[in-house]
């Protein structure tokens, strides 16, 4: 009977023995599965974490680009509304100095029209453009303004002597001048003298 049970013993601890390394095999492959998918999980969740990074990076140069495109827009119209308004101050001045009645009258409403026109771009300008580029665009409104105010008593007030067309036309001088300084803010802000030099 000793044999019996000792033969009993080892084909229990061969059975044990099998179903163990069964049990271990199937433990350690569980184990290595579970990490595989950890870091497929981690792999995966890394590859979203970077293209949300990528998405939004690329959403703020959109932004950016947009922004830009919409201040160049501005910026044209601002330039041109403003160049067109001084021109229209400078056909006045002339038609003032020659003493030319209907051409003075003419010249004045072609001047009331630009105004208004300048008025709205500078009102959308306010909206759009950087401080640094409104302080430019504020003293170039301003000036164009006062130059206006001082261009409508000369025409109410029939024909100006000399001296008043003379300080007409320095007011004149400064408005070109400003609108040089307005439209190197406009150019650095656009990074257009930059990108010329590239």
């Amino acid at each position: 009977m000793g044999q019996t049970w000792g033969a009993l013993a080892v084909a229990v601890v061969g059975v044990v023995g099998t179903l163990g390394a069964a049990l271990l095999t199937q433990s350690r492959a569980d184990r290595l599965k579970r990490h595989e998918l950890e870091a497929t999980a981690r792999q995966q969740c890394e590859d979203r974490a970077h293209a949300e990074q990528v998405r939004q990076q690329e959403a703020r140069i959109a932004a950016r680009r947009e922004l830009t495109d919409l201040r160049r827009t501005c910026y044209i119209l601002l330039n041109t509304t403003a160049r067109q308004y001084q021109s229209a101050q400078i056909n006045l001045m002339h038609a003032l100095r020659a003493r030319d009645d209907a051409e003075t009258q003419a010249c004045a409403e072609q001047l009331e029209e630009r105004r208004l026109v300048l008025r709205d771009s500078y009102a959308e300008a306010q909206m759009i453009v950087p401080a640094a580029v409104l302080t430019d665009a504020r003293a170039v409104n301003h000036q164009l303004n006062n130059t206006y105010g001082l261009m409508k008593r000369m025409v109410a007030g029939g024909h100006p002597d000399d001296s008043e067309l003379d300080v007409l036309e320095v007011e004149t001088e400064m408005s070109w001048a400003l609108l040089s300084d307005l439209r190197a803010a406009m150019r650095n802000d656009l990074g257009v003298d930059e990108a010329s030099e590239e």
